[in-house]
């Protein structure tokens, strides 16, 4: 068995690699003179099985293609077992008809994502577990929340108050805080479909002085965690810590959170990191995928 590295995921397919004791192989990446995509796979010898470790972030339409062209290569070359790691899936924000008129976005991704044949795919934290009824295939829909348990146990206090900014939220942010022993709340929230303005009208528990950790699944422009910063430092909050599986590192994005009042943002490496600041840390989930595809090995 190999791992096949693309563009998007350099870094995290080192580290799966090396967790699990298996090649890894670097695609070569590269363009057309008509600026379409070239892909070519270097390895002579990828045996019978193959896990393909590529990110859909941006720029997101190429990243696609690039993960179908890998697969297709492999398939050619005599790969029957392809397991895919898109720890990050694009689109599934547009996970429902929010409009007349729209399509069903991810519902189409994940028909392109299976042209070619694949055993069972790994992802994390999907926006909505109904994704998982859009595949052919098993799907591993696996979580970062214990690296997050990890990381704040050893830093909570009798101050800290865990935060859901919203009602798709809430769910995960209770057992968050229950696996922390800590008080959980969650924040009344409304996004314009048209504009995507965010508006925060409530709070369900009082959070004078408290160390709040705001948890969500992705940070995209951080729209939603701009205007709760806003509305909890209202409400006298002492710190606030946003924890999120996926920072897109949409620009502008962490300057903007940065700016109204966050203290930390606590991230993990599904989307390779494409900003610097004191105020980001950066958690990796390679453990994670590693023990999952250790199955596979056996």
């Amino acid at each position: 068995m190999v791992i096949i590295s693309g563009s998007a995921s350099r870094n995290l397919a080192k580290r799966i690699a090396e967790a699990l004791s298996l090649p890894l192989g670097n695609p070569e990446i590269s363009k057309f003179s008509n600026d379409e995509l070239r892909v070519r796979i270097t390895e002579s010898k990828t045996g019978h099985a193959a896990i393909v470790v590529q990110s859909l972030s941006a720029p997101v339409d190429s990243h696609i293609l690039e993960f179908n062209f890998i697969c297709d290569a492999l398939h050619r070359m005599g790969v029957t077992d392809i397991y895919p790691v898109i720890p990050w899936l694009a689109y599934s924000k547009q996970d429902k008809v929010f409009r007349p008129g729209e399509p069903l976005s991810v519902k189409v991704v994940a028909k392109i994502l299976q042209v070619v044949p694949m055993k069972r795919l790994y992802t994390f934290d999907l926006h909505n577990t109904a994704i998982l009824g859009f595949f052919d295939i098993p799907v591993t829909n696996l979580t970062a929340r214990p690296l997050f348990v990890e990381y704040f146990r050893k830093r909570i206090s009798r101050q800290t108050v865990v935060v859901a900014p919203d009602a798709g939220a809430i769910k995960i942010s209770t057992l968050f805080a229950q696996e922390l022993g800590v008080p959980a709340a969650y924040i009344d929230k409304k996004r314009d479909l048209v504009t995507g303005e965010v508006s925060v009208s409530g709070l369900s528990r009082k959070v004078k002085d408290a160390e709040v950790i705001l948890l969500d699944d992705m940070i995209v422009t951080g729209g939603t965690i701009r205007e709760t910063a806003k509305f909890l430092k209202t409400r006298g909050v002492g710190t606030i810590t946003v924890a999120a599986t996926h920072h897109l590192y949409v620009p502008g994005a962490q300057e903007a959170i940065e700016a109204s009042g966050v203290d930390h943002v606590v991230v993990t490496d599904t989307v390779e990191p494409a900003v610097k600041s004191d105020k980001l840390h950066v958690l990796s989930v390679s453990g994670i995928i590693a023990e999952a595809l250790s199955e596979l090995l056996n």
